[in-house]
């Protein structure tokens, strides 16, 4: 029998964590489940696993950028719960990329592009996330580009 799919093991874990009453793992799966079938509905096919870990780490996307809002915010008890949310989140979701296999991306995408100042920024972006496929937060990447474009 083949491996069950990423989906199929996000359903085993709901039902999991309903039988062990973990209201927190529950109602972040059933958010997660809801988000998949949403974007199948968009797309009109069942989602591959490739597709799943996309939309999980949309998910962690959206967990982070409540963080940074509830902290501003002063809310450190949503902070804890999108916090945790995240790291529930970041199983399903691409492994990111480490700071070295990201700078090793940037490094050929300038090489590639040609690219000696800030104004091709857009150029190398597209290079280095075309090949990071979610494996890299946008944010932090452009901040990257730019501090080595600007420095060359």
């Amino acid at each position: 029998m083949s491996d069950p799919t990423l989906k199929e093991q996000i359903r085993h874990e709901l039902t999991a964590a309903m039988k062990a009453g973990d209201k927190l793992t529950l109602g972040t799966l059933r958010m997660l489940t809801a988000a998949i079938v949403n974007r199948e509905k968009d797309v009109l096919h069942e989602l591959s696993d490739d597709e799943v870990r996309e939309v999980a780490s949309r998910e962690v996307k959206r967990r982070t950028e409540s963080i940074e809002a509830f902290t501003k915010g002063n809310r450190p008890d949503l902070v804890q719960k999108e916090t945790a949310e995240r790291e529930l989140l970041l199983a399903y979701a691409p492994e990111q990329l480490t700071d070295e296999q990201l700078d090793r991306l940037i490094d050929d995408a300038i090489a590639t592009t040609g690219a000696t100042s800030a104004k091709e920024l857009g150029k190398v972006m597209g290079l280095v996330m075309a090949q990071a496929k979610g494996k890299a937060d946008g944010g932090a990447v452009q901040a990257k580009v730019r501090a080595r474009l600007e420095g060359a």
